[in-house]
């Protein structure tokens, strides 16, 4: 026996062994033995009770030798003895009945067993089971007898199994198929703190990788230790569960997948608690001290993400950072992703992160269908918060210029066993040309072939595909088409299975739990049944392309499925014409190509099975082939509204009569450049639609046109242009409302003006109070009837002693904004501290990276005496209250310090306290937190000196706008006084211009740009820096002309002498005056003045110089008010440096005015190693001659001389000793003669041999060895040898001395190292070293270890086989092929025989041995001769003879035929 599993169980691969207990296992080994016999003796009256108790129901049941038929047709795994319902569905496990024991009754479950023994079937099955001890005794042989054929079916079956898995590894394509769930999981309802246990059995080849998912998220064992534990073990899966709670209570599905497909199984699991073991009016509680009973929690979403912008088959992340108040630890808050309001799920197109403070989306590879409106959503117990934000996706740059943009959001309807209908949606860019069409393509699940379904492109976003297999998945995609070419495929649509809905249905649900019956059944058969009439036949889709037919199957139709035919016939005939006559289709769904546009036809469908084919049922009405769905009509009245500086509002008139519409597609264009760009890529399905990314201040208009399956629109109008700028709108409310004083009835409050200002500057603010008495805030009264414009205000009539709250709104052009949060209760006394009060109204400017300026304004309570200073404290904006410190040592009786020496990118907070004589007083409000970022564009303020001397402060701001103001302060305090300095501004740049700089001027001068992001600069006029800036003045006041250069010397063409200088600016009316040793030289023979005053360039040029010329040269330049001069000394050695200079420069130019060498004769080595000689000449002519000599030699003209291009060229192709010597070439015409030598003797030809040894060297191969029957051979190759080049062979970096058997030499191009009869010692590091003069190069080769040892075992391989060959038995020669010989003559053949040892011989005739006697004498001597003889042949002699020599080294044989004839026969006739 093989165990205690019954044998129709343990090769199932579907058989659950963990779904019973191990209690029955134990009764099921009992029932092994007996089973069979019990099943086979029950009689026809059990039988016919069984079939009685069981009916409705079919028992699927076979034995493993039935089922495995060695075809080479794979069969999935049958479910064994399972009970299935009529649609066949499992629904338990069937076990025949059974006569045994009552223990073995009693083998369920304690729940179970209790449940059992109170029913009357439990009663008489336990009478049954306990009949008595003697029946079971006359059954024992029986037994024994159907165990002996049981272990014999079991052993069979093991060989059968073997023989199929054997059969599918060498057949595997063949059998590949998807997986299948041949039991699916169970969903459970289970108490808390008790395990849960989930399998399933799956079946598929190869064998398919199992997944499991909690709500869609894949579950990790190891993210969890001890909580999941998963087991796989033939083909059957499981997932335990340990110790369950509430968060488990969940949807988990299994999915299984291979390379030719994917299936899922879902199961739920319920927890439940216990009654009375926790008080149910509170929630269960968590493993810790914390509890959620009683907590309000508050959800704070921040460093929220913004409108986004991408572009397809980018990655994009989207966080935002969740504070919940207050944190518990272990709380986990459900965060969840919507795009448009449709829930996300996590796939590989998104992948979703909580970290527990942080959510993150990510879009692993942007496609169209990621545009659209994410939100995320954050829910607890006391509630959600959401945020949201748009993100578009622009269209990849497309792969042909003018293809139009990928399509999008491609889905698969109406699935059937062989149709699939795919539908898109037209892209918004066409690539400048309307779209032709669009291609569908299909891809097999589990492939990555793409085959195009359709041959014409189709213009109606929606086709039919067909000649699809049964039972497979598919993915499709869509490309459209232009006239320029093809756009990028569309992302891929969902695997949908080509199969029957109602199997889909069937899969999707969940298999029926173990209800412990025991079911048997028996299937009756039945006959087949010709198919009625298919029902509700009717056109679903008519296109111009294709007609789509739907109906429902008959009702009757037999219990074998049915398949159809579909006829056709054109209205107002009775011709009906079968149009699918070769294949009927099995899905009751089927589209018509080919039909001709404007035609009308009618449809009919008939049924077929193996019975017969049924009647027609009834046809459609006449339909005409053509466009039933119309293109919108444009969209009417496109009206643009003011959004933010970046966006614009965009609302239409929907498309009148549109029908089955998709969305709209909205194009913005800047006025004046007729280019229009798409604002959305995916369609809209309101009329409203917010643009972003726009360009501030510019004016756009906008158009739309709407889509539906028939195509795109015409646009709407244009709308009116619209300028890009916020939208004004009421202020948001103030925040951070503080006391600065307190008296007996009055109380100084101050705020911080609000964060969003509304788009317009701020008039005032409108402050309210109430009193609070015993906590009980009162009615809210004004303070103020006119709007204060300061950020504080003294709030008067207030009763000493009492209680009181405020509130403080801001105002604008447009409006009186909403109030602020009441502040916190302040209680009306008056205060008598020493120390002053905080001050307030802290700003920050001019943030760099390092740096920023913070401003505040002195506290409104002084104290006793008089504030004398201020300390700034500063931390990071995370660090704890500890981490406050100072940034200034001594107090600043300044209302303004710049902090220096920040951290980039850190973000800081600051806050301030006065000083008086008391002491220090209390801190200000603390700053809001900044980072010490450098905004991109920020300008700093620029000094400048204009041409009169007028010095003026300049600042640029590139992001103003409309509104933007330049406001010039000094000191931080705004300049009023126009008596020092006038302000002009003109568009985005503001100059500050000094009327009479002094030191009274000296100061902090800064500049802030309203309604930007902090635009500021500063710049310090210190006395140093105003003393540098007059003196400029007074250059540009009384200017002197700028040189570029000054005056230089330089030599020209034909040895002229140029002296010259360039002045940077002069006018027109500029003059120049040329001195030599102080008197003026004007224009003339030995002098030639130019002045070019475009460039300023001024030179004077000397044909020559002389003696005389030495001296001092002054150039003096003169341009209205401005002057200057320069002047060169050419005096002693520079003087005659520079004459000589000159007359070679002449000679050089005399020279080439006739044949000359450009270049010098020198030479090049290829790396063919081939030497030329080359020299670059010019002026040359016909006439001119080119002579070469070597040695005064000429060289006679041959192949290897040239002449191209200007170069001379003479190769050398092998270069030797003998090529040594002195070259010269020399060029001659009428006009002159000029030579260039080259020597190449002694060190020259060895420089030129050492750079040819280099290229050989670089060309050399690495060292290889090789093995031959003498020893090793190590070797390289060069791509050309010389007979001079020097090589040294290395043996542990020493040079090898050479005898018989370590030898080297040179075959060809390849260099060897030869070592003979090698042995260990021979084993180390061998290098071939090529000497080049210089450094050498060096190839290196290790011969040991596992190198050595292989080429040691080969050189051994081959020096035995070239012994055997030399000494293996060998037929030297002497046969003949053929003798003729006549009947009575003696026949004597003698062969040489060689070999050693000495070889055994033997004679065969017609291959069969023949050993020496009278008639045939065989003899072999001396061991070299073997002879054959016969002393009187006879026609019985005549055959074929062979002489086999053999020796322990080889065997030959020869051959020869011997025919004899009679002389007396006619023709002499052969035997």
């Amino acid at each position: 026996m093989s165990g205690s599993i019954p044998f129709y169980q343990k090769h199932q691969r579907h058989y659950d062994r963990g779904y019973r207990s191990k209690e029955t296992e134990s009764k099921l080994s009992q029932y092994q033995s007996s089973s069979r016999y019990a099943a086979a003796s029950a009689g026809s009256s059990t039988s016919s009770a069984i079939s009685t108790r069981s009916r409705g129901l079919k028992v699927s049941s076979h034995s493993g030798l039935e089922e495995s038929r060695l075809s080479p047709i794979p069969k999935r795994a049958k479910p064994t003895y399972l009970a299935v319902d009529k649609e066949n569905q499992i629904i338990g496990y069937v076990v025949p009945i059974f006569r045994g024991s009552s223990e073995f009754a009693t083998g369920f479950s304690d729940s179970e067993e209790a449940r059992v023994r109170g029913t009357s079937a439990y009663m008489a099955r336990r009478d049954l089971f306990t009949s008595g001890l003697e029946m079971e005794r006359s059954e024992q042989i029986s037994r024994r007898e159907a165990m002996r054929e049981s272990a014999e079916r079991i052993s069979l079956n093991k060989r059968i199994h073997e023989h199929e898995e054997h059969f599918k590894r060498m057949n595997e394509d063949s059998l590949m198929h998807p997986p299948e769930f041949v039991i699916k999981p169970r969903s459970h309802t289970v108490w808390e703190k008790q395990c849960v246990r989930l399998h399933c059995t799956v079946s598929g080849w190869p064998d398919p990788r199992v997944v499991w998912y909690k709500n869609n998220v894949a579950i990790d064992p190891l993210a969890n230790p001890g909580k999941y534990k998963l087991e796989s073990r033939y083909n059957v899966h499981s997932l335990e569960i340990n110790r369950c709670d509430f968060d488990d209570t969940a949807q988990y599905h299994a999915s299984a997948m291979n390379s030719k497909g994917e299936q899922s199984a879902f199961a739920s699991i319920v927890v439940k608690r216990f009654k009375g073991d926790v008080d149910e009016s509170l929630p269960s509680p968590r493993q810790g001290p914390v509890s959620e009973y009683g907590i309000t929690f508050q959800t704070h979403i921040v460093d929220q993400f913004g409108v986004s912008f991408g572009r397809e088959g980018e990655t994009m992340s989207l966080g935002c950072t969740v504070i919940i108040y207050p944190a518990l630890n272990r709380y986990q808050p459900e965060v969840e992703w919507y795009r448009d309001d449709v829930l996300l799920s996590p796939s590989k197109w998104t992948h979703m992160h909580w970290s527990g403070d942080r959510a993150t989306l990510t879009l692993t590879h942007l496609n169209k269908e990621d545009e659209g409106l994410y939100t995320l959503r954050v829910t607890t117990k006391s509630g959600y918060e959401t945020y949201s934000a748009y993100v578009f996706v622009r269209d990849a740059d497309a792969e042909v210029e003018g293809a139009p943009g990928a399509p999008l959001d491609v889905r698969c309807l109406d699935a059937n066993k062989d149709y699939i209908i795919v539908t898109w949606k037209q892209p918004a860019v066409d690539g400048g040309n309307s779209i032709l069409g669009y291609f569908v393509d299909r891809c097999e699940v589990g492939t990555t072939h793409w085959i195009q379904c359709n041959d014409t492109p189709v213009k109606f976003a929606r086709f039919p595909v067909t000649g699809l297999v049964e039972g497979r998945s598919y993915t499709f995609r869509v490309r459209a088409v232009n006239k320029s070419g093809m756009s990028r495929p569309s992302r891929v649509s969902e695997p949908v299975a080509a199969m029957d809905p109602a199997d889909r249905a069937r899969m999707r649900g969940t298999s029926a739990p173990w209800t412990g019956q025991i079911i048997v059944t028996e299937e009756e058969p039945a006959e087949g049944v010709v198919p009625g009439r298919p029902l509700e036949l009717q056109v679903t889709e008519a296109t111009k392309n294709y007609v789509v037919l739907s109906w429902k199957p008959p009702g009757e139709k037999g219990l074998e499925g049915v398949m159809y035919y579909v006829e056709k016939c054109v209205s107002g005939t009775d011709n009906w014409q079968r149009v699918n006559t070769e294949i009927p289709v099995k899905s009751p769904r089927f589209a018509l190509f080919d039909l001709a546009e404007g035609k009308s036809y009618s449809f009919r469908v008939r049924c077929c099975n193996s019975a017969g084919v049924g009647e027609p049922s009834d046809p459609t009405e006449a339909t005409t082939v053509g466009d039933k769905l119309d293109i919108p009509s444009a969209p009417g009245k496109v009206v643009p509204t003011r959004n933010t500086d970046t966006s614009v509002v965009v609302s239409w008139e929907a498309s009148r009569d549109a029908k089955e519409l998709v969305g709209y597609y909205i194009e913005s264009s800047v006025v004046g450049s007729n280019v229009w760009e798409p604002c959305n890529n995916k369609p809209v399905n309101a009329t409203r639609f917010i643009c972003h990314g726009l360009m501030t201040g510019e004016t756009y208009v906008f158009r739309v046109r709407a889509v539906n399956a028939a195509g795109l629109s015409q646009f709407s109008p244009e709308s009116e242009p619209v300028e890009v700028k916020a939208a004004i709108a009421s202020p948001a409310p103030p925040y951070g409302i503080t006391v600065l004083e307190c008296v007996r009835d009055s109380m100084v409050l101050a705020w911080k003006q609000p964060n969003f200002i509304g788009g317009a500057d701020i008039t005032g603010y409108f402050v309210d109070y109430r009193e609070v008495i015993d906590g009980v805030p009162g009615k809210w009264h004004e303070a103020n009837i006119r709007a204060v414009s300061e950020r504080a205000y003294r709030v008067s009539d207030l009763k000493e002693n009492k209680k009181y709250q405020f509130q403080v709104r801001a105002a604008n052009m447009a409006g009186v904004g909403i109030p602020s949060l009441p502040s916190n209760t302040f209680l009306c006394e008056e205060w008598t501290i020493a120390v002053p009060g905080p001050p307030h109204d802290l700003q920050i400017r001019e943030v760099r990276s390092d740096s920023l300026v913070l401003l505040w304004k002195p506290p409104v309570y002084q104290g006793r005496d008089p504030v004398n200073g201020f300390y700034v404290d500063i931390k990071e904006a995370e660090a704890p209250e500890e981490a406050w410190r100072g940034v200034n040592n001594k107090a600043t009786e300044k209302s303004f310090i710049k902090i220096k020496n920040l951290k980039e990118g850190e973000t800081y907070v600051f806050r301030v306290r006065a000083q008086n004589k008391a002491g220090v007083g209390n801190t200000s409000d603390v700053t809001e937190p900044v980072p010490a970022v450098t905004k991109p564009g920020s300008k700093e303020i620029v000094v400048d000196v204009d041409d009169d001397g007028i010095i003026s402060l300049n600042f640029e701001c590139c992001d103003m706008t409309p509104d933007s103001k330049f406001v010039w302060s000094k000191n931080y305090e705004e300049i009023s006084d126009a008596s020092r300095l006038t302000v002009e501004t003109k568009g985005n740049k503001s100059k500050a211009v000094f009327k009479t700089p002094g030191e009274e001027d000296v100061g902090i001068y800064s500049c802030l740009v309203t309604h930007t992001d902090g635009a500021s600069a500063s710049y310090t006029l210190s006395e140093e820096e105003l003393k540098r800036l007059l003196e400029i003045s007074h250059d540009h006041k009384f200017p002197i002309i700028p040189l570029k250069s000054e005056l230089a010397v330089e030599l020209l063409e034909k040895g002229k002498v140029r002296f010259w200088l360039q002045a940077e600016k002069i006018s027109p009316n500029g003059k120049v005056d040329y001195i030599f040793n102080d008197n003026a030289v004007s224009q003339g023979e030995k002098y030639k003045m130019n002045f070019d005053k475009n460039t300023g360039v001024i030179e004077m040029i000397m044909e020559s110089l002389t003696p005389a010329d030495e001296g001092t040269y002054t150039f003096q330049l003169q341009d209205g008010k401005a002057t200057n001069q320069s002047s060169l000394v050419l005096i002693g050695d520079v003087f005659k440096q520079l004459q000589q200079e000159s007359e070679f420069q002449r000679k050089e130019w005399f020279r080439k005015q006739g044949p000359h060498f450009i270049e010098y004769l020198g030479y090049e080595v290829t790396p063919e190693c081939c030497v030329i000689l080359k020299c670059k000449v010019g002026n040359m002519k016909k006439e001119t001659s080119a002579l070469w000599y070597k040695d005064g030699h000429e060289i006679k003209s041959d192949e290897h001389l040239g002449f191209t291009e200007g170069v001379l060229k003479l190769e050398i192709a092998q270069i030797s000793k003998k090529d040594a010597g002195v070259y010269e070439v020399v060029l001659k015409d009428d006009r002159g003669k000029d030579t260039s030598t080259l020597n190449l003797t002694d060190q020259g030809f060895k420089d030129l041999m050492n750079e040819v040894f280099s290229f050989i060297a670089n060309s050399s191969t690495p060292l290889k060895v090789t093995s031959t029957d003498e020893g090793i051979r190590l070797y390289t190759f060069v791509s050309y040898y010389n007979d001079l080049l020097q090589v040294t062979w290395h043996y542990k970096d020493s040079a090898i001395a050479f005898s018989d058997r370590i030898k080297s030499g040179v075959v060809g191009e390849q260099l060897w190292l030869q070592i003979s009869e090698p042995t260990e010692k021979d084993m180390g590091k061998y290098a071939i070293e090529f000497n080049d003069g210089k450094g050498g190069l060096r190839r290196t080769l290790e011969l040991s270890g596992q190198a050595f040892d292989d080429a040691f075992a080969e050189f051994q391989r081959l020096k035995a086989a070239a012994i055997a060959e030399r000494n293996r038995a060998r037929v030297a020669g002497g046969l003949p092929d053929v003798v003729t010989i006549q009947e009575g003559k003696a026949l004597n053949l003698t062969c040489n025989i060689s070999g050693n040892p000495v070889p055994e011989v033997t004679w065969l005739k017609n291959d069969r041995e023949i050993t020496s006697d009278e008639h045939c004498i065989l003899k072999f001597e001396s061991g070299k001769f073997a002879s054959f003889t016969i002393t009187g042949v006879n026609t019985s002699d005549s055959g074929k003879y062979s002489i086999l020599v053999k020796n322990k080294y080889g065997t030959e044989s020869g051959d020869f035929t011997v025919s004899v004839f009679i002389p007396d026969e006619a023709g002499g006739k052969k035997k």
